[in-house]
């Protein structure tokens, strides 16, 4: 427990403001976020490139069973989210994740929370950018520009709009998400007639015979369904902006709530929905990893310009998502700034109030995936989506043992529970860890690209421990006490 943490606990009061650590990373936003937009992000955020662009591939690699793999991780993504909900309700920050960490784990966990996933959105927004080329691509007045060039020219575009102002964020994000939406259900309503009338779908009746006449639910196995696990959870990677957003509305506690409660089953919906439709549309054997999945439908109907309508969609989710990207780190550097365990440019705001140091910084990072766009441009996309998985895992992980640790407090009546709470502590905490940390082990078996991302994790842990001397005065000189010790 740090200083600053037992210190708050003892000076515990019945206001809530009174009894709870301030982040100092948290002064100077507005709060123009209002409830459509939280609820929006919440959703919106979630569905990108990870079900428009990586289903396809999954379908390809794991069959049907996908639908499972996406129902079983979107259970463990509630318990994530629901878990940083509470901790919303307990204390708002813009600082998120982070900042709970600073108080429940010390400045070394808040370190190491806050550079993995800036790790995690600086490799999603890679992702997201070779996403946007390789959609671009799918017309061809594109196909002649190289895909690095498409992907500098995606980067540019979306850092303009995301230094504009929070609000003006949060309007683009609303209406991305609800194209995203209505897209989606669109499709699944297409889906649904083609299933009913059993129109022929590139030559065949579609229904439960296009599963069983192709290898059934496993048609490669059970591996290949359990490999696919770390690339659905990067899938489900954004939920939680719900706790990022919290910071900059008015209403944390009557926003939050609403919008985690409703994360459940729209997931079920619009991604174990979709991936059922799309397995009893088309043999996995048809999609491929270069094409997003329902542009794949859409074209085999006979309808070519649905194909291209859907592509267009598609690539505005892209872009969704990397606006997200940019819109998260800038804040969470931010908060790490003021702690001194990011660079203090990161810390600075525009005159919209808009952390644009933090923003810069990890368009720096997508600038290096424009080179890898360049010299990989066939496996840009894979990489990247693994890297970020180490990210998001060690995210939640943090998230999950901040949980364990709140609730452990709360216990001692050091700290107070919110109503809005996650179910079944400590039992939903650990089963969660231990899923996180199973499907990162399993990385292992795919020698082509798992493997050599587990490779990274030392490298990663020397990289944190050598930033870690490097920042550990300044953050010390933030705290108002001496550097102590090794890191834990």
């Amino acid at each position: 427990m740090s200083k600053d943490a037992v210190e708050s606990a003892q000076a515990a009061a019945p206001d809530q403001a009174a009894r709870t650590p301030a982040d100092a990373g948290d002064a100077g936003y507005s709060k123009d976020l209002k409830a459509r937009h939280v609820n929006m992000i919440a959703i919106g955020g979630a569905i990108g490139t990870g079900l428009f662009l990586g289903a396809g591939g999954r379908l390809h690699s794991a069959g049907p069973a996908l639908a499972l793999a996406y129902l079983v991780c979107g259970v463990f993504a509630f318990f994530v989210v629901r878990a940083l909900g509470e901790l919303v309700l307990y204390r708002p920050s813009s600082g998120s994740f982070v900042s709970y960490a600073r108080e429940f784990l010390g400045e070394k966990g808040a370190y190491v929370a806050g550079w993995m996933y800036f790790l995690n959105w600086s490799t999603t927004g890679i992702a997201d950018i070779t996403a946007i080329a390789l959609y671009a691509h799918y017309w061809s007045t594109f196909t002649s520009i190289p895909q690095w060039v498409l992907a500098l020219v995606a980067l540019a575009v979306v850092l303009a709009v995301n230094l504009i102002s929070v609000k003006i964020f949060g309007e683009m994000e609303f209406w991305f998400a609800i194209i995203k939406v209505v897209t989606l259900v669109g499709f699944m309503l297409i889906g649904v007639f083609l299933l009913a009338t059993q129109h022929d779908v590139d030559g065949r009746k579609p229904g439960p015979g296009v599963i069983t006449d192709h290898g059934g639910l496993l048609p490669h196995g059970v591996m290949p369904v359990v490999l696919v696990m770390q690339g659905v959870i990067f899938a489900y990677a954004a939920l939680e902006l719900v706790g990022v957003a919290a910071g900059e509305t008015a209403e944390p506690e009557k926003v939050v709530p609403r919008a985690v409660n409703s994360i459940m089953w729209r997931v079920g919906l619009f991604y174990v929905g979709s991936v059922v439709l799309l397995a009893l549309l088309l043999p996995g054997s048809v999609y491929s990893a270069d094409e997003s999945p329902f542009v794949t439908v859409l074209s085999k109907i006979g309808v070519p310009a649905a194909g291209d309508v859907m592509n267009l969609v598609v690539l505005t989710a892209a872009m969704s998502s990397l606006n997200s990207g940019l819109y998260s780190t800038g804040r969470i550097l931010r908060s790490m700034a003021t702690a001194g365990s990011a660079p203090r440019f990161t810390a600075r705001m525009n005159r919209s109030q808009v952390p644009y140091g933090g923003i810069l910084l990890t368009c720096a990072v997508c600038v290096l995936g424009v080179g890898l766009n360049y010299l990989v441009p066939s496996q840009a996309f894979e990489i990247v989506l693994n890297v970020a998985s180490l990210g998001i895992i060690s995210t939640w992980v943090i998230i999950m043992i901040c949980h364990l640790v709140f609730v452990r407090r709360a216990r001692a009546g050091l700290v107070t529970r919110p109503p809005f709470r996650l179910r079944f502590s400590p039992v939903a905490e650990i089963a969660t860890i231990a899923f996180l940390l199973v499907c990162l082990g399993m990385m292992g078996n795919d020698a082509e690209v798992g493997r050599k991302t587990l490779l990274l994790i030392p490298v990663i842990a020397v990289l944190l421990l050598a930033g870690w001397f490097g920042v550990r005065r300044r953050v010390s000189r933030a705290a108002g006490q001496e550097p102590t010790g090794l890191p834990r």
